[in-house]
């Protein structure tokens, strides 16, 4: 499409530009925030905004704010109110080893001894360890290779019976990096439902390397400061930097695993919108039910309603031989070539029932999938076509029109909504939707349609039509 414009590119890589250009805008707009708020709070220096300005990275520009960032009150904080920075800065620079006799010049009516100048200034160590950057990319690289996710089951839930569906994580543990996509969204889906608490941790070892990393890194020589700095090291690392840092493990862990259901999903929806069309024959089709019984409809060639009726062949009326009888005169009548059943509840038994019949010609009986129909009955674009006729009705249109055309059915209705995978209400909506409509009009272009009958909610999917032109061709044409 505009070929002469893209330099011959396919779409394929133009959603790929498109996607990188979205992803480019929102790290510009969030640096853009960072800048001006860090500028309110007069601190910008020109090194800082260089760096910031010269990052692409959005987890660097997250720690390179951190600093800045408008937050609860922390010990820290409180420290820094008493007067104890310079405290900390003493300690920090490591040549002076009487810290005691030193903290006693700190003492004020809020800071009562030594020992808890020393632990003020220790809180100030801790947070400023907690926002170096070095120290969080070594751990956040650690955590993202080594990781492991835990589950343990929730005592007072583990009896439920929606909980047994969840027994395998009731006791579960293993590598992060490496649980599949669908098992992550299991895990914390039943954690969401209450069933099970995770825990995203390291081995004993590999703690016990990041410690020394650190203590490598900050400490440099052996004296009474470094067995404080010791001690702020690992304080920071167990209040301050485990939880922010597992956290953003599991965050990434889940939008991966977000990104290749959604692709599953993307697939899923491409095979049921590409589906081979029946084409344009005359079908009866029946919305199946117990007892309220099984919607029927004729339609046309081109999906147009010219008959509808209800049949209760099931229980608890059966009324099989009247039902037969209804069918066959409705397959003579309207010169049906094709029966369409949807596959919700009763759909065997209707299949079933419908085989026994003997029609005077071939009748070819087809169950298609059902999913979504009752959404489309209930929607906008329902109501404009069948406004006089009750959403049943609608719905049983819907399970007729899919096998004549599956395409030009499934586009009126929100992709989520046909069911396109096990965890799709637990991915990132946003780019759920996003890749779904990205399919849905690669499929209508792939395949093309005809101008002269396509509905609006198709001719809307066509590169360079938006909804407004669509109902504008609609409105030319009748």
């Amino acid at each position: 499409y505009r070929k002469d414009q893209t330099g011959n590119l396919d779409e394929v890589l133009i959603e790929q530009i498109a996607k990188l250009n979205k992803q480019f805008y929102e790290i510009a707009k969030r640096k853009e925030t960072i800048l001006k708020s860090i500028e309110e709070q007069n601190a910008l220096l020109p090194e800082l905004k260089q760096k910031i300005e010269q990052s692409f990275d959005l987890q660097e520009l997250e720690d390179l704010y951190l600093p800045y960032k408008k937050r609860k009150k922390t010990r820290a904080d409180v420290a820094r109110e008493n007067g104890l920075e310079p405290l900390a800065k003493i300690i920090m620079a490591q040549k002076n080893d009487d810290l005691d006799y030193l903290a006693s010049k700190y003492i004020t009516d809020k800071v009562p001894n030594e020992d808890e100048a020393l632990q003020g200034a220790l809180d100030i160590i801790a947070e400023w360890i907690n926002e170096n950057i070095f120290i969080r990319k070594t751990l956040r690289r650690t955590f993202l290779r080594k990781a492991i996710i835990e589950t343990k089951v929730v005592k007072t839930k583990a009896e439920d019976e929606n909980a047994q569906k969840y027994s395998q994580y009731f006791e579960w543990s293993e590598n992060l990096a490496k649980a599949p996509s669908h098992r992550l969204l299991a895990m914390l889906r039943a954690e969401n439902e209450g069933f099970v608490k995770t825990k995203i941790t390291l081995t004993d070892e590999d703690k016990d390397e990041l410690l020394q990393f650190m203590d490598k890194t900050l400490i440099k020589n052996e004296g009474d400061s470094s067995y404080h700095i010791e001690k702020a090291i690992n304080d920071s690392y167990k209040r301050l930097l485990e939880p922010a840092i597992s956290n953003e493990a599991l965050q990434e862990a889940k939008t991966k695993a977000d990104i290749k259901a959604i692709t599953v999903f993307s697939e899923n929806l491409r095979q049921l919108l590409l589906a081979p069309p029946l084409g344009e024959k005359r079908i009866l089709a029946i919305d199946p039910g117990y007892k309220t019984g099984c919607k029927v409809v004729c339609l046309d060639e081109k999906g147009d309603l010219l008959y509808n009726e209800t049949i209760y062949p099931h229980t608890p009326q059966n009324e099989t031989a009247m039902a037969m009888k209804k069918i066959r005169s409705m397959v003579n009548a309207y010169n049906i070539k094709a029966i369409s059943i949807g596959n919700g509840t009763a759909s065997r038994e209707t299949e079933f029932f419908i085989k026994k019949i003997a029609f005077d010609k071939p009748v070819q009986v087809f169950v298609v999938s059902e999913a979504g129909a009752s959404v489309y009955s209930a929607s906008k674009i329902a109501r404009e076509e069948f406004g006089s006729y009750d959403v049943t009705v609608r719905g049983a249109v819907s399970i007729g029109r899919r096998l004549s055309d599956p395409l030009a059915e499934l586009v009126k209705i929100d992709a989520k909504s046909i069911g396109v995978g096990q965890y799709q209400h637990d991915v990132d909506q946003n780019k759920l939707k996003e890749e779904l409509d990205h399919t849905v009009i690669s499929c209508v272009n792939a395949v093309g349609i005809n101008i002269n009958t396509a509905s609006k909610s198709l001719l809307s999917y066509v590169s360079g039509i938006g909804e407004k032109m669509a109902e504008n061709i609609v409105a030319f044409r009748s």
